[in-house]
């Protein structure tokens, strides 16, 4: 069988024997249900309020207010026909959002609402509304709107700083985003909780400098964000990404792109369209090939935007190669097969860019007499399935959605309760036309193993062995930190020993996550023999994983097992970095040993690495507190004369980006940029 799908049988079984090997499967997964706590649906009692059908009669009238207002003048009719619609914020903000609003209609369609006493707009609304504005370059009437509500013209309605640069943003207004960068940064630094901003307030300005080919500053802000002590984020170097390609710097983009495992950084579809659309146009087989491959030992669900840049392979007379590259994303499909499907899914990708704006499905077409398509929100449809029950069930069926492995992954991500998750995952599955692949069934997994439920993990794990399925070992990663988060080390270490019944071999990544979850289950010595197995495989520890540790015994009070991790820094071939002396100074200060932190500290200045502000006076304080004067005001002296400009943040993390990789980085993005 193909990896990299699972066909999951939905014949009907005649007998009630368990010989056969899908009855023992559905045998697994009615006792797995039980596990789960999920209430059965035939006894399950109906809600007063069917959810479930609420939402697809929502889903209806978005549609039809989407088909009255696209791309048309407000009309006296236009009025009529809404008169006879009931409309609320939720429909109201989903239209503007979804559908290609004339501005002026737009705001036509919003003064018609603020007109019926029985309606009353919500930051929702009036959010969609400023979005419709920012898209389409209205300024004006964006900043009036605003203005409005900062004057507290409209109850329960503010903006945020973040608000108001992405609007900025997408109104291609750098100026704009520029000011509200400066007024914010100046409120942080005066702000008593010292704050700063966050890594995407940092994405939108260096994607609009970058935008206007002020590459040197959009570098510069990149260094800025570092030295801040801001860690950037997928999104950030998918900016940087996009950049380069753009300037046809694929190279280097692409040597960037696979840095980012050893940040601890997830490669996202977005990064995977971005370069494979660079490469298709230079009919660079060899790469976009290199590019599959790499996506699926990230077992991410290719996007349409791998499919076009596969099209223009077609086209440019690649066809058998453009074939081969199908073959190896979705065995047993072909080109006019995926030309189309999914036809309905408006993004790219499940992973986190942009998430507030790919909730929803619902693309138009610009296409005169080209009908819309239909809308579709992922989150709220979860969110409607939540009290899973025979009317729940009925609504589903009756809508007649089309299901595929997109959507299935998007649904099952949105649920916030696993129950509700788990027979939804059991349903889909007898739908007309769906069977669950190695993505969905992934998704799955993982969801369970964050809510703790190991008897469901290790069921499904061993159905996918079962039928020879390869999981990618970015998921079996992914398992093993969500184990982290409903801390269970035992089924952590169960699903990591498992990992080579699957072909998989443990990678340094694989390893520090096993770690990392490990000291999260605080069990710090079964980490430690996992890091000295680690070792004994020849697989070098980064000194990510040896702070991290640090950093556990530390804050246990265990100096020796913190100062023997120190010394293995060294044995291993590394060097320690300011975050390991960071952590030795700051755990022997607050165990009264002040002399050995000082010695520390100036190991530290010797070997070329600056401390933080707060670790120097946190070593000045002990040394007071200990009687050392003199060595305290030696301290102070020495930094002061050296010229020492002390952080206020270090760069990097303890668990995920050294100072060294960000600054490569770094130096990668300002040589390029140039």
């Amino acid at each position: 069988m193909a990896t990299g799908f699972l066909c999951v049988s939905k014949r009907i079984i005649s007998t009630g024997s368990l010989n056969s090997p899908f009855s023992a499967y559905l045998f697994c997964i009615s006792r797995l249900s039980s596990t789960l706590n999920v209430k059965n649906p035939n006894t399950a009692q109906k809600t007063e309020i069917n959810r479930a059908s609420q939402y697809f009669k929502r889903s209806k009238l978005i549609d039809k207010l989407r088909v009255l207002l696209h791309n048309k003048p407000w009309k006296p009719s236009t009025s009529i026909a809404l008169e006879k619609l009931e409309i609320d914020n939720f429909v109201v903000a989903q239209v503007l959002r979804t559908t290609s609003l004339t501005p002026d209609t737009a705001l036509d369609f919003f003064e018609w609402l603020k007109s019926k006493p029985e309606f009353r707009n919500s930051q929702y609304t009036h959010h969609a509304m400023i979005k419709v504005l920012s898209d389409k370059g209205r300024l004006q009437e964006m900043q009036a709107t605003v203005e409005d509500i900062k004057s507290g013209k409209y109850r329960k309605v503010s903006v945020s700083y973040m608000d108001l640069l992405r609007w900025h943003a997408r109104a291609k207004n750098l100026e704009g985003v520029h000011k509200i960068w400066t007024e914010m940064k100046k409120m942080y630094e005066n702000s008593h909780f010292r704050k700063k901003p966050n890594a995407e307030s940092y994405n939108i300005y260096m994607d609009m400098l970058a935008e206007r080919n002020r590459h040197r500053e959009a570098a510069g802000l990149f260094l800025e964000m570092i030295h801040e002590g801001v860690l950037p984020n997928a999104r950030t170097y998918t900016v940087v990404i996009r950049h380069l390609v753009k300037m046809g710097k694929l190279n280097e983009a692409l040597e960037i792109f696979k840095k980012l495992p050893i940040l601890r950084v997830k490669h996202t579809t977005k990064q995977y369209s971005i370069l494979a659309d660079g490469f298709s146009k230079l009919n660079d087989v060899a790469a976009l090939m290199l590019l599959v491959k790499e996506m699926e030992k990230d077992g991410i669900l290719p996007g349409r935007a791998i499919f076009s840049a596969v099209q223009v392979l077609r086209d440019a007379g690649f066809a058998e190669e453009a074939q081969q590259i199908v073959s190896e994303l979705l065995p047993d499909e072909n080109i006019q097969a995926l030309e189309m499907s999914e036809v309905i899914d408006c993004s790219d990708g499940d992973d986190d860019e942009d998430a507030d704006e790919k909730n929803c499905d619902g693309g138009h077409s610009s296409e005169a007499g080209q009908a819309l398509k239909p809308w579709m929100n992922p989150a709220a449809l979860a969110n409607a399935l939540s009290d899973w029950n025979p009317a729940t069930v009925a609504a589903l069926e009756k809508s007649n959605l089309v299901w595929n492995t997109r959507r299935v992954c998007k649904v099952l991500r949105a649920f916030k309760k696993i129950d509700a998750a788990w027979e939804f995952f059991h349903w889909v599955a007898y739908q007309p036309g769906f069977m669950h692949d190695i993505y969905t069934m992934s998704r799955m997994i993982v969801m369970l193993a964050r809510e703790g439920k190991a008897e469901g993990v290790d069921r499904l794990l061993s159905k996918a062995s079962s039928e020879c399925l390869k999981l990618s070992i970015s998921t079996m990663r992914l398992i093993i930190e969500a184990y982290g988060v409903s801390k269970n080390s035992d089924a952590a270490l169960r699903v990591f020993r498992e990992i080579k019944s699957f072909g998989l071999k443990p990678n340094r990544v694989l390893y520090s996550s096993l770690i990392h979850t490990l000291v999260k289950c605080n069990q710090g010595l079964k980490a430690v023999d996992i890091l000295e197995e680690m070792m004994l495989a020849n697989i070098c520890p980064d000194i990510q994983i040896f702070s991290g540790l640090m950093q556990h015994f530390a804050m246990g009070g265990d100096l020796k097992t913190m100062q023997v991790l120190f010394q293995w820094i060294t044995q291993s071939g590394s060097k320690p970095d300011v975050h390991a002396y960071r952590i030795l100074i700051r755990a022997y200060c607050k165990n009264g040993r002040a002399a050995i932190a000082l010695r520390l500290f100036e190991d530290m200045k010797s070997a070329d690495l600056i401390p933080d502000a707060g670790t120097k006076s946190l070593l000045v304080n002990s040394l007071w507190e200990e009687g050392k004067l003199r060595e305290a005001a030696e301290v102070e002296d020495k930094c002061e004369q050296e010229g020492l400009d002390l952080p206020k943040a270090l760069p990097g993390s303890v668990w995920k980006s050294s100072c060294a990789d960000l600054m490569l980085i770094y130096d990668m993005v300002a040589k390029s940029f140039v």
